[in-house]
């Protein structure tokens, strides 16, 4: 999986990002104009937000948890880093398996979101903790529709629970942030149901094979870096890659 290989035709829906690599000012100022709501303010950028109150009964052994934060490049990047984490896996959740394509998701008619697959050891790191990581470093949890330079319902902010002990877990921890006005606008993610289909091999990985691509810098780079600086207790300084295998 290298640069070279990644099809013209993948890149048109991600149209933006490719823009923004030899524009991005131009391109930001067009972006502020078009899109409803700005993004959160520096001060709530940024930040560790508080433990959640309920925490998750898990048990022993791996599970996985689904969440969608916008381009699943940025999404996968930061889970790869956390230490607990076994696999993260891009790719498209809430839609069918017949049109989980980058193509025909990128139209935004599809019902899918781009979505990150987390594998995860609960004895190492609870689900209430990954979705603190999410919403402190992962995402702008307000915007509807979109995130950064991406518009549409693809890149929505959604969860995925795998189970009734996650759902009830994201419903509280989304309502404990709410009511604490952890951010100025009410949270926008949603609870959601779907199965997850693995992207094309081309976007696994994207953020560690291709550091130096202008998306990369100006809108996934800064997570990881507030993932190490607001929890350096659950950063790991390698990432755990897809590689080959997308099971």
């Amino acid at each position: 999986m290298t640069q070279e290989v990644m099809p013209d035709t993948a890149r048109r829906p991600h149209s933006l990002k490719t823009m923004l690599i030899g524009g991005l000012a131009g391109l930001g100022l067009l972006a502020g104009a078009l899109l409803p709501l700005a993004p959160v303010s520096a001060e709530e950028a940024g930040r560790r937000l508080p433990d959640a109150t309920e925490r998750a009964q898990e048990g022993s052994g791996l599970r996985t948890a689904t969440l969608a934060g916008g381009c699943f490049w940025g999404v996968q990047g930061v889970f790869q880093h956390v230490k607990g984490v076994r696999q993260a896996v891009s790719g498209y959740a809430g839609g069918t398996k017949a049109s989980a394509t980058y193509d025909a998701v990128g139209t935004g008619r599809t019902g899918h979101a781009e979505a990150v697959r987390i594998t995860y050891d609960p004895a190492v790191i609870r689900y209430d903790e990954l979705l603190q990581i999410f919403f402190s470093v992962a995402l702008d949890p307000t915007q509807v529709n979109r995130q950064g330079p991406d518009t549409g319902p693809q890149y929505r902010s959604a969860v995925f629970p795998a189970d009734a002990e996650q759902a009830r877990v994201a419903k509280a921890y989304i309502g404990q942030l709410d009511a604490g006005k952890a951010f100025s606008r009410p949270i926008a993610t949603t609870i959601e149901q779907g199965a997850f289909f693995p992207a094309e091999d081309y976007h696994q990985d994207y953020m560690t094979l291709h550091p130096n691509n202008g998306y990369i810098v100006t809108n996934d780079a800064p997570k990881l870096q507030d993932l190490k600086t607001l929890f350096p207790e659950r950063a790991n300084a390698k990432p755990v890659l897809v590689g080959k295998s997308k099971a």
